[in-house]
């Protein structure tokens, strides 16, 4: 198959399934704006052919550049898992003619109020949610769904510019954080934990689901600098408190029609045990998500998001062996880091246990801790047994540090 894929070196993880489709045998061509000579070895290495373009933004560039190569060589498919670009791709299939999902079947997954009125009629428990667009607006809503509140991007990613309200006097404050933002989504706050539901589907049909869970939830963790962020990549998904989720994320994926790729869903589960959705995206979690399925599996799932997208047999066979979780650093000051401390005594303590170390070097820049999950850096440590993850995950948390001046 020929197959073009959208940005195939940024983010970092679009390296790994471009290589993913030039290990089942694909012709990968990719279009991305970068220099040839910039792209990750793994993406350099899997392309058959690569167009830089001035601006993933400018559509008619696009089209005429694939035009083009379609005359010398039939295009099968084109991919995007990036989420900015998730609508571009779908207009262009549209333009070519191409396989996959369309703008109509797009457009519920990038705009959240969209997303959730869909999940309304077919039945789907969503939070009571309003879209608003200005101070007044937030302001009616905010009154009508009632205290405490979410409010989101209509079309973000991750947790940028979401912001928990919890009274009148957050409200303000928060109405004057957002006015940068043209839609948004004013939504009931729900309370309890927040956790993934990450399908690959290949016609419909669910070839692979994950469990992840975020401690704590991304808000909390977003607003507070000294928070250590953890994913962890649950090992028993048939747990029963888990079941309400994984009933809903199918629910979900049958509400929208998916049928083919990664899909990423959060979802709450309250206290009293019922499963609420969050939101929806038809692309791969970041945040190192992926490369946390394969250390839970021991297996290469940007291979298989590669069989399920060109039709082969799906090879990836889900062992769950281990609970993984990433664990992300803040450095502490600002500037270059100067100084780690903890990570050799981490490093005798767990053994194998930590498998991925990916921290930044002495004297790097540190990074704008609210723009990236990554921060300055992560550990992965996997275990078969959760509490024993956690415990690890946890003293990552609390015993390794980064100083920046």
């Amino acid at each position: 198959m020929n197959i073009v894929i959208l940005s195939p070196g940024y983010p970092a993880e679009m390296a790994e399934f471009t290589r993913g489709l030039a290990s089942v045998g694909a012709h990968v061509i990719g279009v991305g704006e970068h220099d040839p000579r910039a792209l990750p070895y793994n993406a350099r290495r899997s392309l058959s052919q690569y167009v830089q373009v001035r601006s993933l933004t400018d559509q008619d560039e696009l089209y005429q550049q694939l035009a083009r190569i379609a005359e010398k060589t039939p295009i099968d498919r084109l991919e995007c898992l990036w989420e900015p670009f998730m609508l571009l791709a779908a207009r262009l299939r549209e333009r070519l003619d191409l396989p996959g999902m369309n703008v109509a079947q797009t457009e519920p997954f990038r705009d959240k109020e969209k997303m959730k009125q869909v999940l309304d009629r077919a039945g789907v428990r969503t939070p009571r949610h309003r879209q608003v667009d200005d101070e007044a607006s937030i302001r009616r809503a905010a009154e009508q769904i009632g205290f405490p509140l979410v409010i989101k991007p209509l079309s973000g990613a991750g947790s940028a510019d979401t912001h928990g309200v919890a009274d009148a006097a957050s409200l303000d404050r928060v109405v004057r954080l957002v006015r940068h933002v043209q839609s948004l989504s004013v939504e009931e706050y729900i309370v309890g934990e927040e956790y993934t539901f990450d399908t690959v589907c290949s016609g419909g049909e669910l070839l692979y689901e994950n469990i992840a869970w975020y401690r704590p939830k991304p808000m909390i963790g977003r607003a507070e600098e000294w928070i250590s962020m953890q994913t962890v990549n649950l090992r028993d998904i048939d747990a029963p408190g888990l079941q309400a989720g994984r009933q809903l994320g199918r629910a979900v994926l049958d509400a929208l029609g998916f049928r083919t790729g990664f899909t990423h869903m959060e979802w709450f589960l309250t206290p009293a045990g019922e499963a609420v959705f969050g939101e929806i995206g038809a692309r791969p979690p970041g945040g190192r998500s992926v490369d946390l399925m394969n250390y839970t599996n021991d297996f290469d799932i940007y291979v298989g998001w590669a069989e399920a997208v060109t039709g082969s047999q799906f090879t990836q066979i889900a062992t769950r062996r281990y609970n993984a979780a990433a664990i992300f650093k803040r450095a502490q000051g600002q500037g270059r880091i100067v100084r780690i401390d903890g990570l050799d005594d981490l490093r005798r303590r767990f053994g194998e246990s930590l498998v991925l170390e990916d921290l930044l070097p002495l004297g790097a820049s540190r990074r704008d801790w609210k723009q990236t999950l990554i921060a300055d850096g992560y550990l992965v440590v996997r275990n078969p047994d959760l509490a024993t993850t956690l415990e690890m995950a946890d003293r990552v948390g609390t015993h390794l540090s980064l100083y920046a001046d």
